[in-house]
């Protein structure tokens, strides 16, 4: 080096810049180590216990297998659901019922014994007929039966119960009900309309009747008094799962479902800045379908029954109506009971949010909207991407068609393509004939309900979409985020992290 009269200036100290480097070096080599340790004694915690240890021996000796047998829990322990447990629900605080929701069980309260049957459990009715009736020593709960029994939900009758199809908001049968849905919305008629969420499904009646329509709805409802809600659509053999809408996003993704539904369902749309409701946007494709019945719809002849008075209920239906209009929400049709109103396609609709006086806001770009696995809610509209103009109701193919279409947010996935999803389906094909040789109930009325627990693209599910069942769809959220695919081609899921 040279000073800028020529002459020569003086050069670092090499030495000591080893010697620095090295002592960097050590530090770094003593924490990784360090970290490692404790990661180490922190993962020995969480596996305790090692289901089975396989040795072999010298030679061609077969495999020796030796397993660990697991106590079975306590009777009183056959309902357990570890992170939805009303024992629990005293820890966790009551606004917004966020009780209610996914408190999971510390490392050192888990339970590592088998979940027992209730006394007197037999193989469930099998389907079609369980939709109609069920075991009551299957799903012996007494206490929903004397509460719901006068509305038609259901009725025991020796050692059965029997569901006649009826609810709050459709007495007269949940057959009766759809047929009138659907009048007012042709598109549940040819194919348009092929997902739906049920948000507070009591007993999955609703959900149950649409399958025969061929719409695949998942029915919602949380473990609360109604304890056995979901358990009673699962006995039935109906597509259900665990859930409230809450402080926390539903476990799915933006846009995917064609329609929405909600009886009576006791959801406070308009409190708390029209929070709820602004899930259900998120939830539901451009174009879909929120359908309502029960308060405050049709108050001019209902408001008597509900406790109120016609002001109230006119001011309530007002606020709802002013609320769904800021999201760009339009009615559609209402007749009687039941109200439905449109999602809109256009994206222009939401313009009117980049006003800053506007309530309630756009979402800022840092929010994901696919982003739902313990993710909370936000009082803001979540506005579909433009480039996704394929994912609208009216733009996805018509079911059975869109379930072999490549959806156009396959390629937001890394590796995603036609080629990609066309080779998931083939391979799940030609092994689901291997599958039904290890197990030849697949395929026949023995096996109603299935959960493919790390699934793609929805390829096994696709490869049984003509047998008599159901397959839940599970993404891992730590895997690649393909829900929004599965649920483009006309399949549901949901997100876990298991």
């Amino acid at each position: 080096m040279r000073h800028k009269d020529g002459k020569p200036g003086s050069l670092p100290d090499r030495g000591q810049k080893n010697i620095s480097t090295m002592i960097l070096f050590f530090v770094f080599c003593g924490l990784s180590f360090y970290l490692g340790k404790i990661f180490c004694s922190q993962t020995s915690r969480f596996y305790p216990v090692e289901v089975r240890d396989v040795t072999k021996e010298s030679g061609s000796a077969p495999l020796k297998m030796k397993s660990i047998s697991f106590p079975e829990c306590s009777i009183e322990y056959q309902d357990y659901t570890p992170c939805t447990d009303p024992r629990r629900w005293k820890k966790y605080g009551t606004h917004r019922l966020t009780f209610m929701e996914r408190h999971c069980p510390p490392v050192f309260d888990r339970k590592e014994c088998l979940i027992p049957p209730p006394d007197g459990y037999k193989p469930p009715i099998r389907w079609p007929k369980s939709r109609d009736e069920c075991r009551y020593r299957n799903v012996p709960y007494d206490w929903i039966n004397k509460q719901k029994s006068n509305q038609n939900w259901l009725r025991k009758q020796g050692e059965k119960f029997l569901f006649p199809g009826g609810g709050t908001m459709f007495p007269r049968g949940v057959s009766a009900y759809v047929d009138l849905m659907q009048d007012m919305i042709p598109e549940m008629k040819d194919g348009t309309i092929r997902t739906a969420i049920d948000t507070g499904c009591g007993v999955a009646s609703w959900g149950g009747d649409l399958l025969d329509r061929g719409i695949l709805t998942v029915s919602l409802a949380p473990r609360d008094n109604h304890e056995a809600q979901v358990q009673f659509a699962l006995e039935r053999g109906i597509p259900a799962i665990l859930g409230i809408i809450s402080t926390q996003r539903l476990p799915f993704p933006s846009h995917s479902f064609d329609m929405a539904h909600c009886s009576r369902c006791l959801i406070p749309w308009t409190e708390f800045g029209g929070i709820y409701l602004l899930e259900v946007h998120r939830i539901l494709r451009p174009g879909g379908f929120w359908v309502l019945s029960g308060p405050p719809v049709n108050y001019e002849n209902r408001w008597r029954g509900w406790n109120t008075t016609i002001e109230e209920q006119k001011t309530d239906y007002e606020k709802l109506q002013a609320l769904l209009s800021s999201m760009c929400f339009k009615l559609y049709a209402k007749k009687d009971d039941i109200a439905v109103w449109q999602k809109s396609s256009d994206n222009s609709c939401y313009n009117k949010l980049s006003d800053p006086d506007a309530y309630p806001p756009k979402c800022d770009d840092s929010l994901e909207p696919d982003a739902a696995w313990y993710t909370p809610l936000r009082s803001c509209v979540v506005v579909p991407n433009p480039k996704h103009k394929g994912t609208g109701l009216m733009s996805v193919p018509k079911w059975p068609d869109r379930l072999h279409t490549a959806p156009e947010r396959i390629s937001d996935i890394h590796g995603g393509s036609t080629s990609a999803l066309k080779h998931d389906d083939s391979k799940w094909k030609a092994g689901m004939k291997y599958y039904k040789k290890l197990l030849p109930a697949i395929g026949t009325d023995k096996i109603r309900n299935v959960m493919d627990m790390n699934t793609v693209y929805g390829g096994f599910a696709a490869a049984l979409i003509e047998d008599p069942l159901w397959v839940m769809n599970v993404v891992s959220s730590y895997a690649a985020n393909t829900l929004p695919v599965i649920y483009d081609r006309g399949l549901i899921g949901t997100y876990h992290d298991w």
